[in-house]
């Protein structure tokens, strides 16, 4: 039931073709089989069942719970889960149990979902090797001797080795989309405000979002139909219409325009990734799509820019842990945490000046096309070990651009390195736009089966789960 992904379990599960005891059991012996992956810090075996249960009486009186009925998933380690540890991947926060459950959290259970467990994280999401001081390293799926990306690692590479049906991650800068591309799965960072943030751990309080991970577009659709919406405990959440997202699907790519930058995007990139991502964008048009070449000015300086604002927002987010127990963090993120400390208050309101002018000139673009199209990274899976700041620099090299612009951002699979690791092509849209992304993406899978592929891990273990 796990080898089909998330959309036909929910499908089953709806149906009462599969039970969500079934379904929830075998993740459960999946997630022990598959344990050195390191994949998850928090397992919820007795509370997983018991939803499982509830799901399953429920539809035997004639009543589904909602449009992720009994469906397992997973949340990352720095989204509040009720009665459940929630660690943020830090010593601080080892032993902390919240009373209630995040926004995000709540809608899930409300959907009817099964809360599997928490998956693990760089330490308080300030990372993207998923390689923790305090609760172990995460491998990746394709290759353990690779990190998954960061910092929603555990929740990428969950679902690429089959422990969960789709998970939950948190993207600032990059940290769904990154493990998305690395472990050959989908993600979406949608728009600022789009999704509640009301109950999740902050890395800063300009970029941070919620998003979905998942094998399918059609089960990123499910779960944002979910997760978005209005919530006024959240001083960023956007009182706007929420569209129809599944409906969206099946709209084709007949009339949409995608940009492809001549500029940046491809610059110092893998020459596998460019010759797959090229090869997307030409089946995109094949498809329907105007598939047409763009400049995006200031794509390089935007880089600078976030980067800036983001140590800045998060020294200061930490910056009385920092100075009375710096002992207590990983020295990979106190180091990188300390580099905040020398943006001085001039230069962040450059960065903010600058970020106005980037929003600006993204906006400008797309008045000429529907979409932009890139690759998620420039490079394929680090190795383990890899120094973090350095990798981190390296892999939100092509994610930071859209996040300092607030808009939604799509990674969907499109095919497989030369050396056998997956490969990510992300979309950007404009402002609140998810759904023209999704559709796009679930045209793309329509003509391909990228997503369908799994890892060597999750194929060998088969047999033992």
């Amino acid at each position: 039931m796990t080898d089909a992904g998330g959309e036909s379990l929910r499908e089953r599960l709806a149906a009462g073709e599969v039970s969500s005891v079934e379904a929830t059991e075998r993740f459960l012996e999946r997630i022990e089989t598959l344990d050195d992956l390191g994949a998850f810090i928090t397992v919820a075996t007795d509370s997983a069942l018991k939803q499982a249960r509830a799901a399953d009486d429920a539809l035997a009186r004639g009543s589904l719970l909602g449009p992720l009925h009994g469906l397992p998933v997973a949340l990352k380690d720095n989204i509040d889960t009720g009665s459940l540890r929630t660690t943020i991947g830090s010593s601080f926060f080892s032993d902390r149990v919240p009373d209630i459950d995040a926004e995000v959290t709540a809608r899930l259970r409300d959907a009817g979902a099964v809360i599997l467990g928490k998956v693990t994280l760089h330490e308080f999401a300030y990372g993207a090797t998923n390689e923790n001081a305090h609760f172990g390293a995460c491998r990746n799926p394709w290759d353990t001797t690779r990190i998954p990306g960061g910092s929603s690692g555990g929740s990428g590479a969950a679902v690429a080795a089959g422990l969960c049906a789709a998970a939950l991650g948190t993207d600032t800068g990059g940290s769904v989309r990154i493990p998305a591309a690395l472990n050959g799965v989908c993600a979406l960072r949608p728009s600022d405000g789009r999704v509640s943030l009301a109950g999740v751990f902050p890395i800063t309080w300009t970029f941070d979002t919620v998003g979905p991970i998942a094998r399918s577009v059609a089960d990123l659709a499910a779960l944002i139909g979910v997760l978005a919406g209005y919530d006024d405990r959240d001083p960023r959440s956007v009182d706007a219409p929420t569209p129809d997202y599944v409906a969206a699907l099946d709209a084709g790519l007949d009339g949409l325009r995608i940009g492809v930058p001549r500029n940046f995007y491809f610059d110092d990139v893998d020459d596998d990734i460019v010759t797959l991502v090229r090869a997307a964008a030409d089946a995109l048009a094949a498809g329907g799509a105007d598939v047409v070449e763009i400049d995006v000015p200031g794509a390089d300086e935007a880089v600078e820019t976030t980067t800036g604002m983001i140590r800045a927002e998060a020294y200061a987010i930490h910056r009385e842990r920092l100075e009375t127990e710096p002992e207590r963090f990983g020295e990979d993120v106190r180091r990188r945490l300390a580099l905040g400390a020398s943006i001085s208050g001039s230069d962040y309101a450059l960065h903010r000046e600058h970020a106005r002018a980037w929003t600006r000139s993204v906006k400008r673009t797309f008045e000429q096309v529907d979409l932009i199209l890139t690759p998620s990274t420039g490079t394929t899976a680090p190795a383990a070990g890899s120094e973090m700041i350095e990798t981190t620099q390296r892999l939100v090299r092509l994610t930071y651009g859209w996040s300092l612009a607030g808009l939604p951002a799509l990674s969907v699979p499109c095919g497989l390195s030369d050396a056998g690791l997956p490969v990510g092509l992300q979309l950007a849209a404009p402002r609140l736009r998810e759904a023209t992304l999704l559709r796009a993406g679930a045209a793309y899978q329509r003509e391909t089966d990228w997503h369908l592929l799994e890892p060597p891990v999750a194929t060998t273990s088969k047999g033992e789960a």
